[in-house]
């Protein structure tokens, strides 16, 4: 078992809140849009298109929808080309952040998340300059209250995962990228309820942040989160207990 970075845990417990978001479906329509654009609209070989389809259904996208927007992807339908862009930079405190973004202007895009990382005492890197301490993982969140850690445990290993990390309130499962689909059809076969799956990022190691710090850090999160273009956020930021009863007390 191993623990993991203080901002999946954050993500996900604020994950309701972010599925009523206005631009949610505006976000992950982008996805399909990009994923059919370069890898044709068949979701049996095209596994990225499948991905996002299985997360737009996860997020109750409707079918109609996401029809529409594998045809706006392969030219059935008018629609935007969408750049995908790995953004690389820092938080106070050192923190490690990446930001995945879909945008059809990059001139736009550049320079509103350079101004957005600045504005809470953060900076944006090089190419490279961040990546190297994460590790693209697929991801599955679980609630800890909603099986028993060794019954999980034994399904997501006979899936196929590599690891199951346990944090505040729920569990996240991990593996392979390309062990996505097989992962989670044998956490569902088993009838694990997963509050979330995701091909994602997973810090190598975590950085502790102090009060102030941690303050900056989780603003300048949750604004890049709320950007149209940001599709995905990811940090290696850890904040202890004793700062987060600091944070509750002011």
């Amino acid at each position: 078992m191993a623990g993991h970075s203080h901002w999946a845990r954050i993500k996900h417990q604020k994950g309701a809140a972010d599925a009523k978001r206005g631009q949610l479906f505006s976000k992950l329509a982008k996805v399909i849009i990009s994923a059919a654009r370069h890898g044709g609209g068949d979701p049996d070989s095209n596994l990225k298109l499948r991905y996002a389809i299985e997360k737009a259904r996860a997020a109750n996208m409707t079918r109609d929808s996401i029809e529409r927007s594998v045809k706006k992807g392969t030219g059935e339908l008018g629609g935007a080309a969408f750049e995908e862009i790995l953004y690389e930079g820092y938080g106070k405190g050192g923190a490690a952040i990446l930001v995945e973004v879909l945008t059809d202007n990059r001139h736009r895009s550049s320079p509103e998340l350079k101004k957005v990382f600045e504005r809470h005492g953060g900076h944006l890197g090089a190419s490279g300059s961040v990546a190297w301490m994460f590790e693209k993982k697929a991801l599955f969140n679980v609630k800890s209250g909603a099986v028993q850690e060794d019954r999980l445990y034994e399904a997501a290993i006979e899936a196929g995962a590599e690891d199951v990390a346990t944090s505040e309130g729920f569990y996240q499962v991990s593996g392979e990228p390309t062990q996505f689909l097989p992962i989670k059809g044998g956490l569902e076969k088993a009838k694990i309820p997963l509050e979330s799956a995701e091909v994602g990022y997973r810090p190598k190691t975590t950085v502790p942040l102090e009060a102030s710090a941690a303050r900056q850090v989780l603003a300048l999160m949750d604004e890049l989160d709320n950007h149209e273009d940001v599709q995905n956020t990811y940090s290696n930021f850890e904040i202890p207990d004793s700062v987060m009863a600091e944070m509750e007390k002011t």
